[in-house]
């Protein structure tokens, strides 16, 4: 990718769109790079991730006390052994198995909900940086013609969140990176633009890519003349996983006329 260029009286300028510069992909396809945006973006998601990186770091603090203890079933045994260790009278009197278990209740007490705490923690730290991101992208706002929850559905497993931030990969599982940054994983919403552009059904999902055809019905589906479609009661009706197979078959949400 190369800055796009201007001659003026024998020198050579920075072509600028809207006050940015603007670059050639390698597909010819001119990018202009917004600098501040990006840097602005970048703070609000480090902004929105403290507080569920400080609770996630107190979890595992909490389960640092459990550092070397790779087998629990072991642990579980060691802890029976030693309730075995009690005095005679203890074992003449049937005691054994009522220690070992008051034991090992009392090790998955303490252990389990700290566990729970932090699978919770980063179940919804992964929703809110993975789905809002679905929830919120401009893309998907000003491109798509489908809901953002069924884009979720069908692109959602391109995402990962790594260490605080989402992460693309291609359907190679290539991470993807940007072209307006090179060097750089590409924004989500850079991402999910190249995902969507080599998705065979594109034009199924993308704003102004096609109608339903002169002679058909909403909700019929159509080969050659037009996109499938499907009438926006209908679709509002389906459940999540009806609503990902007919967009994954190339439907189109239309209102009704």
């Amino acid at each position: 990718m190369k800055l796009k260029t201007i001659e003026v009286e024998g020198k050579t300028y920075a072509e600028v769109a809207d006050g940015k510069p603007v670059y050639l992909s390698d597909d010819g396809k001119e990018i202009a790079f917004d600098a501040p945006a990006t840097a602005s973006t970048i703070a609000r998601i480090t902004d929105e991730s403290k507080g569920y990186k400080t609770r996630a770091q107190e979890a595992e603090g909490k389960l640092k006390a459990f550092e070397g203890i790779e087998d629990p079933k072991a642990a579980k045994d060691a802890l029976a052994k030693v309730a075995n260790w009690g005095d005679k009278e203890l074992v003449e009197a049937g005691k054994v198995e009522e220690i070992k278990a008051a034991a090992i209740k009392a090790v998955e007490d303490k252990y389990a909900p700290i566990v729970q705490e932090r699978d919770t923690l980063q179940t919804a730290l992964h929703s809110e940086k993975i789905g809002g991101s679905f929830a919120r992208s401009k893309f998907i706002a000003d491109k798509i013609a489908v809901p953002a929850d069924i884009i979720e559905s069908r692109f959602g497993a391109n995402f990962k969140l790594e260490d605080g931030k989402v992460v693309a990969y291609d359907q190679n599982k290539n991470p993807i990176y940007s072209k307006s940054n090179p060097g750089n994983h590409a924004d989500f919403d850079e991402a999910l633009e190249i995902l969507v552009e080599a998705y065979p059904h594109k034009d199924s999902i993308l704003k102004g890519s096609g109608g339903s055809g002169s002679g058909k019905q909403p909700g019929q589906g159509g080969q050659g003349g037009g996109a499938k479609t499907i009438l926006r009661s209908e679709w509002d009706g389906m459940s999540h996983a009806d609503r990902a197979a007919k967009a994954k078959d190339g439907f189109k949400v239309v209102d009704a006329a």
